[in-house]
């Protein structure tokens, strides 16, 4: 098993350091880098009441931040915000870096984006932009109304980008998120994937904040009914945005297909989309840089037929839930703004309601 797949840089167990047997194959870092995509976070965690931050996704990296990817995105329950989804809708690419952040924070996080893309001579072509940024409700730890997040943190963020394994839990705009009511945010995961037409990478980023304790599930096991104790938000609130990227070469719509797929990785958790969770995900290709280039003259596209994507598909579901479940176990208690307190998800009792206790030491030797 790779290095990356057992822990986080700073040495977080994961959930197959733990030993859960999750289905599918990873690929080198189980993480939406994996793509070459570059992911950067700002951390604000300050004094007892801020608890917050942002992160930045780069389709393509830095090298190539300028040039769109095609792309295509899903609303679950749209009690939340991405912006930039309606010109996306519209044509079919995603041209701007994609930041996630706290709910009264999007609109700075997409402003600096703009100020981003031109201090660093980002162009897409055009001489406006419309990013992409998309939030998460962080009051129950964090001072949300206190603005604390700034242009200089989602700058920074984006500036700190970076490929290979990248932390998760609670990091960037997964700062203050919860999750089935244990500490949530930040998470990722990776699948390869064989098709007629060869192998695939599919990679996917949450930003986890929704669920409540009794509804959730790993593998298939109803674990959150047997964890109750220290629930801090205790209502069907809060949301998650998901972000996808793929090597495989597809048009929007197709892309859009498989963004209509991380709802069966959510339910393989527990989800069931509450009525005030902004559940909205965002799908993107790598291939074809080659047609997106700015400029005028005529283009050719390559794409996989329809009946290649059934194992894109599967591995939407296993990297969501994949990504889902690292959010929490990859990530530690927190107390915030007013003494409030998110427990973390104990492994101990995890792996005992699971019956597997004695594949532990195995795995993390």
């Amino acid at each position: 098993m790779e290095a990356a797949w057992r822990s986080t840089p700073s040495g977080r167990i994961r959930a197959r350091g733990l030993g859960l047997p999750l289905p599918g194959r990873p690929g080198r870092y189980n993480a939406i880098t994996d793509l070459g995509v570059e992911v950067g976070y700002s951390t604000l965690i300050r004094g007892t009441d801020v608890r917050t931050g942002v992160t930045a996704i780069l389709p393509r990296g830095r090298g190539h931040a300028g040039v769109p990817c095609a792309a295509g995105s899903y609303s679950f329950n749209g009690n939340g915000e991405m912006t930039g989804l309606l010109w996306i809708e519209e044509s079919g690419e995603l041209q701007s870096p994609i930041t996630i952040t706290n709910t009264h924070s999007c609109g700075v996080a997409r402003d600096a984006t703009i100020a981003w893309m031109i201090s660093r001579g980002v162009s897409t072509g055009q001489d406006w932009g419309l990013p992409v940024a998309a939030e998460t409700f962080d009051g129950d730890l964090n001072d949300i109304n206190g603005f604390h997040v700034k242009a200089e943190h989602v700058i920074d963020a984006l500036d700190k980008a970076a490929g290979g394994a990248i932390e998760q839990g609670s990091v960037g705009g997964g700062t203050g998120m919860l999750c089935y009511d244990f500490k949530g945010g930040s998470g990722t995961a990776s699948r390869r994937v064989e098709t007629p037409s060869g192998e695939f990478v599919v990679g996917c980023f949450v930003q986890s904040n929704f669920g409540l304790r009794p509804e959730l599930t790993i593998l298939g096991v109803p674990v959150g009914k047997d964890l109750r104790g220290g629930e801090l938000r205790g209502k069907p609130a809060g949301s998650i945005i998901a972000v996808l990227a793929t090597d495989a070469p597809l048009l929007p719509h197709q892309l859009k297909r498989l963004a209509r797929r991380v709802p069966i990785g959510l339910a393989r958790t527990g989800a069931v989309g509450h009525n005030s969770s902004g559940d909205i995900f965002l799908c993107f290709s790598t291939a074809n840089a080659h047609a997106f280039q700015p400029g005028p003259g005529r283009r050719s596209i390559d794409y996989l037929p329809n009946s290649d994507l059934n194992g894109l598909f599967e591995a939407v579901a296993e990297s969501v839930e994949e990504a889902v479940i690292d959010s929490m176990i990859a990530n530690e208690s927190l107390t915030g703004i007013h003494g409030r307190r998110a427990m973390a998800l104990p492994h101990d009792r995890l792996l005992e309601l699971l019956h597997l206790s004695s594949t532990l030491s195995s795995h993390q030797s």
